[in-house]
């Protein structure tokens, strides 16, 4: 059996997720923590449910989602995974954060794997992943699929009743319209899509509300 934690951390209120099998083989996506208290509330529950995280795989570069890829390396070893198209926003993350809050904050990045490509296939114990390639929000925007769980981690590709902003650099209404309608939209309805931030919705929810763009 699979199962899904989601935590909401920083001050944009960003989802990170954890998924795990019932043998503690865990993978993380998009670990936004940039708190000790975020950090503390992660690792507790890693520690409380037995779990080894495997796998560190990211949506997006954009900071609000990689704010706890340099404690997830520290504490657990694990190197946050992309998309090639995706790499330059993970090297500019810090400069784009400075640019979007008008402030300097900190943000220590890890070295990442330039490792996930669309249809390929991710397999940590029984939790089996498909990455599909989402662009539109940013240039090298991923979704996962987890078929057996009827789940989609949907990034800020999509959200409940609304779409990422595109106005931000690598981003494209068109591209974006072209993943929600040909990527997502043709799941099985059942499918429940867990965001970026905010609450789940599900693939025939959002098939109705497609008027949107």
């Amino acid at each position: 059996m699979l199962h899904l934690k989601r935590f909401v951390f920083n001050f944009i209120e960003e989802n990170t997720y954890i998924v795990y099998d019932d043998n503690g083989e865990a993978v993380v996506v998009d670990c936004g923590a940039n708190a000790p208290g975020e950090e503390r509330e992660l690792r507790d529950f890693v520690k409380q449910h037995g779990l080894t995280l495997r796998r560190h795989l990211l949506t997006h570069a954009h900071f609000d989602h990689i704010f706890g890829a340099q404690f997830i390396y520290d504490e657990y070893g694990v190197k946050p995974e992309i998309c090639a198209a995706e790499k330059n926003d993970y090297d500019m993350a810090l400069q784009y954060m400075q640019i979007f809050l008008h402030c300097e904050l900190p943000l220590q990045l890890p070295p990442c794997d330039v490792t996930l490509t669309d249809g390929a296939e991710i397999t940590v114990g029984e939790i089996s992943i498909r990455v599909i390639s989402t662009p539109g929000h940013t240039a090298g925007g991923l979704c996962f699929y987890i078929p057996k769980a009827h789940i989609l981690l949907s990034g800020d590709t999509i959200f409940r009743y609304s779409v990422g902003r595109t106005d931000l650099p690598g981003g494209s209404m068109e591209d974006l319209r072209d993943s929600i309608t040909q990527r997502i939209l043709v799941l099985p309805p059942e499918t429940r899509i867990y965001p970026g931030h905010g609450p789940e919705t599900s693939v025939a929810d959002e098939s109705r509300a497609v008027d949107f763009f």
